[in-house]
Formats: C-alpha cells, structure tokens, sequence
C-alpha cells in the first residue's frame, strides 16, 4: 500500500489526521502536499488550527486535516 492510499483510508475511517500520525504511522513526512493532491482529485478536506505544547512546554500550533466528502461520482463513468 502506498502513502496516498494509507492517507486515503485513514482519513475515511478515522476522519482527520494531522502530519505527526501521517510520519509516525504512514512514514509521510509531506501531509499537506498529499492533502492537496487529494483536494484537487475532489476531496472536500477542511483545514483544522489546532494548539498543543512541545515537548519544552512551549505552545505550538498545527493542522488538523478532517475529511468532509469524496469526490462524486461523474455520470457514465463506472
């Protein structure tokens, strides 16, 4: 299974993942730019700002990508 099918599927069951689970479970250290593939494949994909802390205690911020909707089906197309 490739990244792009591993993110594919993670996001249909799971619905939102961000780039740390992406590297550490999928070895995907480019999220946004599969993220993007897929928005431009169709896939409805929001964008999520999240707060957390480092392992310093400094605050940080990141993305939370959740899966809203695949692409729908075009008509004669199987």
């Amino acid at each position: 299974m490739n990244q792009m099918t591993a993110i594919k599927n993670h996001l249909t069951k799971k619905k939102h993942i961000t780039s740390m689970e992406a590297i550490n479970l999928y070895g995907c250290t480019r999220l946004s730019a599969k993220i993007f593939e897929l928005r431009q494949a169709g896939w409805v994909i929001d964008s999520v700002p999240k707060t957390g802390e480092t392992r310093y205690g400094d605050t940080c911020t990141y993305v939370q990508y959740r899966f809203v909707s695949k692409p729908k089906e075009q008509k004669g197309k199987k």
